[in-house]
């Protein structure tokens, strides 16, 4: 996708509506999370609007974040409890934070944002060297099987659709760079808005051997935060890495 930034797909707009439907798997992730966090420190790499790290500190697991888009931490700042989290401005593969952490963690395929296998490797190669002896790193992202049956290649989806507005997903798949190009168009009395986003997906087996090169192993994988089983039918996955 030409002139694309990731930047735009965070901006002020998007930051605003962002937590208009939440998924509703906030307290099933929280509760997975805080399992994996014990008494120690957390951080979520992308931490946004705080949609997660506010639920686990509610847990009591202390929460520091890392994202690139200023919006989206001014949203997660006017939240209640938002102005007690440590949030770093950056890019979340980098890891820019002092210290180390029982649990650092991503979710809902941002470790996809990362646009090529290079910076997700580093983030990996990163992550590990702020992970406690005992730390884990998890994931949650989608499994791209279903990619490979879309018709050319492509697909739009209507996501909604109302008297006053209709938001479609509309998004073009490039299976040999793993990249998924999507823009979420609103149709609207008030005109037409556009969220650009693109994805370089991967595999599990992929994300496995990335972390096996940062020195990490597969812990546990699951079909997503209630513990579901992970098999070849599972949409996503959980996947959890120590050293």
């Amino acid at each position: 996708m030409e002139r694309y930034d990731p930047a735009m797909s965070f901006d002020t707009d998007v930051a605003a509506g962002y937590d208009s439907e939440l998924r509703g798997d906030e307290d099933a992730a929280s509760a997975f999370l805080a399992r994996l966090a014990g008494d120690g420190r957390a951080l979520e790499l992308a931490i946004g609007t705080g949609r997660i790290a506010l639920p686990l500190a509610a847990r009591g697991v202390a929460v520091d974040g890392i994202d690139i888009s200023e919006a989206m931490v001014d949203r997660l700042r006017e939240k209640p409890g938002g102005d007690g989290l440590d949030v770093s401005i950056g890019n979340f593969a980098d890891v820019d934070v002092a210290g180390s952490y029982r649990l650092i963690y991503v979710v809902f395929n941002t470790l996809y944002n990362l646009r090529d296998q290079a910076e997700q490797v580093r983030c990996f190669e990163n992550v590990a060297t702020h992970l406690t002896d005992d730390g884990v790193f998890a994931i949650e992202a989608f499994t791209p099987g279903y990619l490979h049956r879309l018709r050319d290649d492509q697909y739009v989806d209507a996501e909604e659709v109302r008297v006053d507005k209709v938001w479609l997903d509309v998004a073009r798949h490039d299976p040999v760079g793993q990249r998924l190009e999507k823009n979420h168009v609103a149709l609207s009395t008030s005109g037409i808005r556009l969220n650009p986003v693109v994805l370089r997906y991967a595999w599990p087996s992929e994300l496995d051997l990335m972390a096996h090169i940062a020195g990490l192993r597969l812990h546990e994988r699951w079909g997503g935060w209630s513990g579901e089983p992970f098999t070849g039918a599972s949409r996503l996955h959980v996947s959890v890495y120590a050293r």
